[in-house]
């Protein structure tokens, strides 16, 4: 079972540890049976009975990860409270016959006591285990003392586990506050990190550009003037556009606002929308940066034209970039796979969980469509 929070982790080590009871008294059962009980039918078919229930119980459990309500409620029944009679009326009509068939009922109530929520709930499941194997012992012939032995070890079964389970959700909820804390403090880390990224951008662009301007040093009208604040100017929107987006993970932003700005400093016009974003691991984030970069690139390169598109939109967990030009295009079954496609954007895509996508076609330009995870 993998493992995950620290409330999923407790519910694991639960199923397993009462797993591990159940199959301690089933090999009594075994044993007790082949050697004493071999040729009663009654026997043999409460032992079938018992291993049924618990992999009733305990598959169930395990597929779920968690004890439901019904399936623990079954085996009280059965292998808890009717099998001890069944037992009885195979011929195994003493105490020491019947003591397998009762050892069964402590793992039972054990189940009991992590599966149901109520103390009232586990409290009823212990009773009736108490009476009916009093009364079981009782048919038996069994002593006081054998009978207080075993009710004792009934309750200590119940009351440890309800214990164990009680510590183990207390402690799996301070793990998950502890991690909860350190994804907001990592987040805002980043964010801050973000931040500070974006004041040396402005410092070294804007501020830098209107200095120039207002000081006489550069020409406002002049063609390359105007072309660094028109790409300015759209950094600043795409700035104010991710910081008016709430969700906007940092980690992801950054990376494709960086292949943008990186491909703007090549001459390329981008406009970049920003939406709806979820955070990713750095990992997802670095992949669909540098995929991002190379799609841009080949604008550059191959789509005869200045201008393109980047949408980066959330998507459930995940994130879906696309890559927009209105270009020449071309036929993606007329030509290989270049170097740009195969690795710097699809293999790249693929070994960080994700997939990427190209349509295009001859003077309808190209889309390049990436996801995490694909």
């Amino acid at each position: 079972m993998s493992l995950g929070s620290g409330m999923q982790r407790a519910r694991s080590f639960m199923i397993l540890a009462t797993g591990l009871y159940r199959v301690s008294h089933l090999g009594v059962g075994v044993l007790a049976v082949v050697q004493h009980q071999r040729d009663s039918v009654l026997s043999w078919l409460g032992l079938t009975v018992a291993l049924g229930s618990s992999l009733f119980v305990f598959g169930t459990a395990r597929s779920r990860r968690r004890f439901g309500t019904r399936p623990p409620l079954v085996d009280l029944v059965l292998v808890g409270c009717a099998l001890p009679f069944a037992v009885y009326a195979g011929g195994a009509d003493r105490p020491s016959d019947l003591a397998w068939s009762m050892l069964l009922g402590g793992s039972a109530s054990a189940v009991c006591a992590v599966a149901f929520g109520r103390g009232a709930a586990v409290a009823g499941a212990v009773a009736a285990l108490t009476a009916t194997h009093t009364a079981g012992y009782g048919m038996a012939g069994a002593e006081i003392a054998v009978i207080a032995a075993h009710l004792n070890a009934l309750v200590s079964s119940a009351v440890l586990a309800r214990v164990f389970w009680w510590y183990l959700r207390r402690q799996g909820r301070l793990l998950d506050a502890a991690t909860e804390r350190a994804i907001v403090s990592e987040a805002a880390r980043a964010r801050y990190a973000e931040r500070m990224a974006h004041h040396r951008a402005l410092h070294d662009t804007v501020l830098a550009t209107l200095t120039a301007i207002a000081n006489g040093r550069a020409d406002a009208d002049s063609r390359a003037v105007r072309e660094r604040c028109g790409r300015e100017a759209a950094y600043l929107r795409r700035l104010v556009q991710q910081h008016a987006e709430e969700d906007a993970a940092p980690g992801t932003a950054a990376a494709v606002e960086h292949a943008v700005r990186s491909a703007e400093s090549l001459g390329l016009r981008v406009t970049a929308q920003y939406g709806g974003l979820a955070e990713i691991p750095p990992h997802a984030a670095a992949a669909l940066g540098s995929a991002v970069t190379e799609a841009l690139n080949n604008v550059l390169r191959h789509a005869g034209t200045g201008r393109a598109y980047v949408t980066v939109t959330g998507d459930g967990d995940g994130v879906v970039v696309t890559v927009v030009d209105r270009g020449t295009g071309f036929d993606p079954r007329a030509v290989d796979e270049g170097l740009g496609l195969r690795s710097s954007i699809g293999a790249r895509m693929r070994e960080a969980g994700g997939a990427a996508e190209v349509d295009s076609a001859p003077g309808e330009g190209t889309r390049v469509a990436l996801r995490w995870p694909a």
